[in-house]
Parts: structure tokens; C-alpha cells; sequence
């Protein structure tokens, strides 16, 4: 078992980090230490399971929780905070330890885990063709903090160096993700136009007489010749 743990005091990653080490099958332990760089690391690390903080500057547990790409790794909340409950198992969570937590507790949490993710191997061993639900929504590190974009809000994707430019009617903020990975991660809610663009199918009005999409709220986007007939394939089925 992959584990990230994600608090932002120093103390209480070295003492899960060091309960954890005891844990049978577990083989590898990462460490963030916001929000905004636990979704980062789930990027990277990919871990089978999360311990996660509620409370952290910027970006809580709550919002990581909902942030998480599909298939989502496990999430056991583990808070100083007894209020978050409801929320946390709305969430989906496995478990909510209360700090501070002893051995046994945590042990209990780790039973959960293993019989959770033995489920979702037999599931996806039964169903190997099965997806899972995109995010929610995106969070986009800005100066000064951290803005949550709903993917509900996203009309249009466009690439800009390594960045993604996320169009909607409240700004283009940028993510700092290929749109290779970002489109992958949403499922099938964005139709890829251009190499440089993806757009919602659902907001397309016309193809205009330059060979441009004109979305609804009269928005422009590319559309590559070698990706015209695809667009138009999928408009006609829409």
C-alpha cells in the first residue's frame, strides 16, 4: 500500500509517518504539506490511500478531497476537529481518526483500507473496462492563494507553454498541467478540436465561416483541420 500524508504541521506527519512504518504491506510513504501539493504529489506518487488534514491554509482536506482524479485514492481524514465528520464520510471517506489517535485506532483505519481496496481489485477484475468519475473541480494555484474552479464552470481548454488556460465565464486561470493529462483525467466531457484546444461539446452554437467553433456566449475556439471531422461526427450525435 502507497500512503500520502497530507497535514501542515511537521509534527504530526513524523509521528503518522512513524505509525505507519510499523503497518504490514506498507511500502511506500509521501508527505505534503498543504492541499495545493497534496494534489501534486497524488499526480506523481500515485498512492493507494491518503491521510488527510481538514483544516490547512489555503486549500482544507475537504476541498483536496473533492479535487482528487477518478479513480480517487482512499481518503482516511485524520483531524484535531470532531466537527467535520458528516462532511468527511459525504465525502467518501474510509475513516475519520480524531487526534490524537493511538495505535489501535489506527490500526482499525488500516483494516478498512485493505478490505476496501481488496473490494476494488475484485471490482475492477470483474469490470477491467470500468471508469471512474471525474473531479469535480480544479484547483488553480494563483498568487496570493488558491482559486477552485468547478469543471461544470470549464467552456474551453487551451494549452500555453506548460500550463492549461481554463476557460470560463469567470476568467482564464492557468493550471499547471499538459492538457494530454487534464482531458484524460476529465473523462469524456471535452472533445479535443486542436492540438492546442479541447472544447465542451455540449456549448458549441456553429462552425463559423473562418473554421472556427462559436460557442453559445459567442466564445471563438480553434479547430484543427484534422480534427473537423471528428467535431463533426460528435456534433451530429450530440
Amino acid at each position: 500500500m502507497r500512503i500520502l500524508i497530507v497535514d501542515d504541521e511537521r509534527p504530526a506527519r513524523d509521528k503518522l509517518r512513524r505509525m505507519l512504518a510499523q503497518e504490514p504491506g506498507v511500502t511506500a510513504i509521501e508527505e505534503a504539506r498543504d492541499g495545493v501539493e497534496a494534489l501534486e504529489r497524488v499526480a506523481g506518487f500515485a498512492p493507494d490511500a491518503i491521510f488527510l488534514d481538514v483544516q490547512m491554509p489555503e486549500v482544507g482536506g475537504l476541498e483536496v478531497a473533492a479535487s482528487l482524479p477518478h479513480p480517487a485514492p482512499l481518503v482516511v481524514f485524520a483531524t484535531a476537529f470532531d466537527e467535520y465528520a458528516v462532511p468527511a464520510f459525504d465525502a467518501n471517506a474510509i475513516d475519520y481518526l480524531l487526534k490524537p489517535f493511538d495505535t489501535a485506532r489506527l490500526q482499525r483505519a488500516m483494516q478498512r483500507l485493505r478490505e476496501r481496496l481488496a473490494s476494488r481489485t475484485t471490482q475492477a477484475e470483474r469490470q477491467p473496462g470500468a471508469v471512474g468519475l471525474p473531479p469535480q473541480q480544479l484547483l488553480v494555484s494563483e498568487r496570493g492563494g488558491t482559486r477552485v474552479v468547478p469543471v461544470a464552470d470549464i467552456q474551453w481548454l487551451e494549452t500555453a507553454d506548460n500550463y492549461v488556460v481554463l476557460h470560463t465565464s469567470q476568467g482564464a486561470p492557468l493550471l499547471r498541467q499538459t492538457l494530454t493529462d487534464l482531458l484524460d483525467s476529465l473523462g469524456g466531457q471535452f472533445v479535443r478540436c486542436h492540438r492546442r484546444a479541447a472544447v465542451r461539446l455540449s456549448l458549441v452554437e456553429k462552425i463559423d465561416q473562418e473554421g472556427q467553433l462559436v460557442l453559445r456566449n459567442g466564445s471563438l475556439v480553434p479547430l484543427g483541420r484534422n480534427f473537423k471531422p471528428a467535431i463533426l461526427e460528435a456534433l451530429s450525435h450530440r
